[in-house]
């Protein structure tokens, strides 16, 4: 029982070791800290929720619905 334990405990190591040398421990602390996920409630084919959206000079704002009939892009994160 132990033997097996202890086997069972090296390879959780080895393959939380292996995740960390391949996407990097700032990563995996950031995953960690950072990974809230939840299911919404939006499935495809949904129409969007009316949302207000603030332009890249980060001034001006509009709604989504105004949008209606046009493409849209949406930028989630930075580029910096």
């Amino acid at each position: 029982m132990k033997r097996v334990l202890l086997v069972l405990g090296l390879t959780i190591l080895g393959v939380a070791g292996f995740m960390v040398a391949k996407i990097g421990p700032k990563d995996v602390v950031g995953l960690l800290r950072y990974d809230q996920r939840h299911a919404g409630r939006l499935r495809v084919g949904d129409r969007a929720p009316d949302v207000t959206l603030t332009a890249l000079d980060g001034t001006s704002r509009r709604l989504l619905a105004g949008s209606a009939g046009r493409p849209v892009v949406l930028v989630f994160g930075s580029y910096t």
